[in-house]
């Protein structure tokens, strides 16, 4: 584990310290990862008369939601389903049988927040069979109909529809194709000793009432899993973008971009494919929340800095949601990042130095640059319109990977003795000089004339 500074260790063990003793957590354990290090530990209360450590298991609760969600998007990779597909060709009968699997991993498919019959995090889980059949008319919500609503149900609904198509249950898919693959052998459907109690914490007096930790059933993909701060430290590694073989980086990407908002017109925080999403002083969060009876989690992790974190508690409420971005701006403010030193590239492809420089979108003036990955950076000379990197293909052409372009391809247009004379973006036409003549543009260009 990479060595803080002695001032940093105390200030995020202070925030701990106070976070455990004003809210009367039993136990409390967090971690920060950064550049695929974990750089911190620290813990508060007691399990079982000890310190927690990385190894003592809490139960994640909906962080569960994020492995159904990563073997969905599994199957999309593998073609095996498509995400706009209805949730009848895979699970029939559900009265959300015409809404698509996007919707149901955004939480925008109009579906109940809990399902049928009793309050299921403290009662013994039910068969799925029991579960689909509670998904009839009244368990879909008039409104929001295509708006977000978070559904619990919607999650059991996913973890079937992963066990249809894999021929396994939901958690032999989350061992075999996520677990062991990333290392996390201490996250299991079950608690395995050392874990915590789950507590519920009284209000007024400091008395603490067992909760209960049944097995969900059908419902155990919305909230299942035990895990360890060292195995979420991983995942938080993961949701970064450190996807070992589980995952194409491109599609974690796709996870976590913005499918549903939340707290409407703020947007502090969204819902991607299966990540819970937090924008908070700049940085853009994703990750997921936890809470089962007895116990409180979050991870959460920013890919543009490679950093995460992460907590777990045995309390039912009381860790206030301020913890995570407490904890990673005390890491900014004591132990800001120290830049790479800057080095010349020696893999430049000749070819395209020449399309670096200025180009023109009609009168406005543009930047390409190479970036020292290879991309090509495509912004606006004084930061005001569209900016997008581009990932060259093997057939010449460029797609882009983010802003307004993603996804579009760039076509370089050259002269017949090869000179780039102007750049194809999903029709519009860059060009070296404003409207140039001589490129195909739309309407026609004439040399500009100075007004009379």
């Amino acid at each position: 584990m990479t060595t803080l500074l002695p001032s940093t260790d105390r200030a995020l063990l202070r925030r701990l310290a106070v976070e455990q003793s004003q809210n009367r957590v039993p136990s409390l354990i967090a971690g920060l990862v950064r550049d695929g290090e974990t750089l911190w530990t620290g813990s508060r209360g007691l399990v079982s008369g000890e310190a927690p450590t990385s190894n003592t298991q809490y139960r994640i609760g909906s962080i569960t939601k994020s492995f159904i969600a990563v073997l969905v998007l599994r199957l999309r990779d593998e073609g095996l389903l498509n995400l706009e597909d209805r949730l009848d060709q895979h699970v029939p009968g559900t009265a959300i049988g015409d809404r698509s699997i996007t919707r149901l991993l955004t939480h925008t498919s109009g579906m109940s927040a809990e399902p049928a019959g009793q309050w299921w995090e403290r009662t013994e889980g039910g068969p799925v069979e029991e579960l689909i059949a509670g998904v009839d008319e009244d368990a879909v919500r008039p409104s929001p109909r295509h708006g977000f609503h978070y559904s619990n149900t919607g999650f059991g609904v996913l973890g079937e529809l992963v066990a249809r198509l894999r021929g396994r249950s939901w958690y032999e898919s989350v061992r075999e194709e996520i677990l062991l693959p990333l290392g996390m052998n201490r996250t299991t459907f079950g608690p395995e000793s050392p874990h915590a109690q789950g507590w519920a914490v009284h209000p007024w007096a400091d008395v603490l009432l067992p909760e209960p930790a049944e097995d969900g059933g059908a419902m155990a993909p919305a909230g299942q899993l035990w895990s360890t701060l060292d195995d979420m430290l991983r995942w938080a590694r993961f949701i970064a973008g450190e996807t070992a073989e589980v995952l194409h980086p491109d599609t974690v990407a796709e996870m976590r971009a913005a499918g549903a908002v939340d707290d409407g017109d703020v947007w502090r925080a969204g819902y991607g494919l299966g990540f819970q999403l937090i924008r908070n002083q700049g940085r853009r969060l994703a990750g997921h929340t936890g809470s089962m009876p007895g116990f409180l989690a979050t991870v959460m992790a920013d890919p543009a800095d490679r950093t995460g974190v992460i907590f777990m508690a045995n309390t039912t409420a009381g860790v206030s949601s301020a913890l995570i971005t407490d904890l990673l701006g005390l890491l900014d403010e004591h132990e800001p990042r120290i830049p790479e030193a800057w080095a010349p590239s020696t893999r430049v492809e000749p070819d395209l130095l020449e399309l670096t420089g200025q180009w023109y979108w009609g009168p406005s003036p543009y930047v390409l640059r190479i970036l020292p990955d290879g991309l090509l950076d495509l912004v606006p000379w004084q930061g005001r319109g569209r900016a997008s990197r581009f990932r060259r293909n093997e057939d010449g052409t460029w797609t882009g990977l983010d802003g307004y372009y993603s996804g579009e391809r760039l076509h370089v247009g050259r002269s017949s003795d090869g000179t780039a004379t102007h750049l194809n973006l999903n029709t519009f036409i860059f060009t070296r000089t404003p409207y140039d003549p001589n490129a195909p543009i739309p309407g026609g260009a004439t040399p500009w004339t100075p007004t009379p």
